[in-house]
């Protein structure tokens, strides 16, 4: 059966917030990505180089550049959204960031949701489990628009959502 209408599209898009269980932060990763980009610099355009023609330092300044753009693709949303969790009526996607796997999970696929106050337990009809984080959501209106629609949608779709906070 085929949605009409403009709910057909309707979809929850959530930004997460970056991770800060990393083991250096944005801040340090970001000076040693500055430090290696400034001496590679120094390295490859300074006057009393004997052998400026070596391959060693374009290596080392193409590197610096490359970590650079890793870390601030990785930390910040210049390019878009890159962390966020999406629940439509056809799926929920969890992403954590440009160089992480999407987390997928089809909607008719879903046999149980139960809702803890920050994290999402989905059992799968095959009686598979994903964990969903909701560490990350940044608001708390975020965190409950979530929360309502698995709960719409889990009365759409006819499957189980129990939730922990009123137990």
């Amino acid at each position: 059966m085929a949605a009409s209408g403009s709910n057909a599209r309707s979809s929850l898009i959530v930004q997460l917030s970056p991770t800060r269980s990393a083991k250096l932060s944005f801040t340090v990763q970001l000076v040693l990505a500055l430090f290696w980009l400034g001496w590679a610099s120094l390295v490859l355009f300074a006057q009393d180089v004997p052998d400026r023609n070596n391959i060693f330092y374009y290596a080392f300044f193409g590197l610096a550049v490359l970590f650079m753009g890793y870390v601030v693709l990785q930390n910040t949303s210049v390019f878009g959204v890159q962390s966020y969790i999406e629940v439509t009526r056809q799926y929920i996607v969890q992403k954590f960031g440009v160089f992480r796997t999407k987390h997928i999970i089809p909607i008719p696929d879903i046999k149980e949701v139960y809702i803890s106050p920050l994290a999402l337990r989905v059992t799968l009809l095959d009686e598979s489990k994903i964990y969903l984080d909701l560490k990350q959501v940044r608001k708390k209106k975020d965190l409950d628009k979530i929360k309502n629609k698995v709960r719409d949608l889990g009365s759409e779709h006819s499957f189980a959502v129990t939730d922990g906070a009123q137990l």
